[in-house]
């Protein structure tokens, strides 16, 4: 790779980047030298260290995003590394390590499948740890939809009772880890009943099997039903999912693990009495650098799980990581690493 030269430089700096030329399979995955991005201001450039590997960049490879995805375009909704520039009244400095996801990253402007990726300075949250870059790099969007949805959506308390359903998701094992660091007891879902193990180890008090309805299940054990849900699963379970809920309880829907993401013919009267709906869908500024700061020194402290699932080595190594993903064998994060 080439160094970012300074304006007025002779030659356009180029970086290795991998580009989704035009909607497919894997092989629409390429490594491209392209040139490195030109910061603008009120953005930053980061030096990509590591980033998560996501469901919904497999979608927009294969062309099934919506209109807002144009391409050629560098897909990865986030990405972990270190600021290489920035305004000077920023607030950030080179070399410092930062965060930054969603926003349109690698939808509407080039994502971090990079060695060197811009976003907009709003959406850079600082940080410090001596984790490795593989344990940072599974945790912006799984974390900050994990923790958003709890707080934001859910207003969850500690002694109040949480489901989680579609809890072996990235989103549900680390929503499961955060709900016990702040003092709830968690249920949550799984379709397999082999891997109430893996819920387990994520904190979680009372695994439950999910055959298509579970209502039954929860009220043997919480008889009025519990305080909060967080739906990852989608609307194809939602009916059955309102009814665990206690009396002025409320359903955050942030997911649909099964696909379904509308209700057809919905009547508001499915909604039990006095139950609450909600939805969420935030962004980075719903994890701020004092809640990341804490959550990093919880898992460096052990008291916070990171469910990673496998780390990856290179851009080379991208599609079999999407691959692994879209395979949906491996529960947890897949996280590839950029090596100097």
């Amino acid at each position: 790779m080439s160094q970012p030269t300074a304006a007025g430089g002779a030659a356009q700096a180029t970086m290795r980047a991998v580009v989704v030329t035009r909607p497919g399979g894997l092989d629409a995955l390429e490594i491209k030298d392209v040139p490195v991005p030109v910061r603008k201001p009120g953005w930053v450039r980061i030096k990509v260290k590591a980033f998560g590997v996501n469901e919904s960049e497999v979608t927009t490879r294969k062309g099934e995003s919506d209109a807002e995805v144009t391409y050629p375009r560098i897909p990865g909704i986030e990405g972990v590394g270190l600021v290489d520039l920035a305004d000077e009244d920023s607030g950030l400095r080179p070399g410092q390590q930062v965060a930054t996801m969603m926003g349109g990253m690698g939808r509407s402007y080039d994502g971090a499948y990079a060695q060197y990726v811009t976003v907009p300075a709003a959406q850079v949250i600082p940080f410090e740890t001596g984790l490795p870059w593989d344990v940072v790099g599974a945790l912006p969007e799984m974390f900050q939809t994990a923790y958003g949805s709890l707080t934001t959506g859910l207003d969850l308390r500690a002694g109040q009772t949480l489901l989680i359903r579609g809890g072996t998701s990235t989103v549900g094992l680390s929503a499961a880890t955060i709900a016990k660091d702040l003092g709830a007891t968690v249920l949550a879902t799984t379709r397999s009943p082999k891997r109430a193990g893996e819920l387990r180890a994520a904190g979680v008090d009372h695994p439950l099997g999910d055959n298509g309805t579970i209502a039954d299940q929860v009220r043997e054990l919480m008889p009025d039903g519990v305080d909060a849900v967080l739906e990852l699963v989608g609307c194809s379970v939602l009916a059955d999912t309102l009814r665990t809920v206690r009396r002025h309880g409320t359903v955050c829907f942030t997911g649909a693990l099964a696909g379904q993401w509308t209700i057809p013919d919905f009547s508001p009267f499915m909604i039990p009495g006095g139950v609450r709906l909600t939805s969420y869908g935030g962004q980075a500024a719903d994890l701020p650098a004092d809640v990341l700061a804490h959550q990093l020194q919880a898992i460096a402290a052990g008291r916070l799980r990171v469910p990673v699932a496998k780390v990856y080595h290179g851009l080379g190594q991208v599609r079999d990581a999407q691959a692994d993903v879209e395979s949906g064998t491996t529960p947890g994060k897949h996280v590839v690493v950029l090596d100097d």
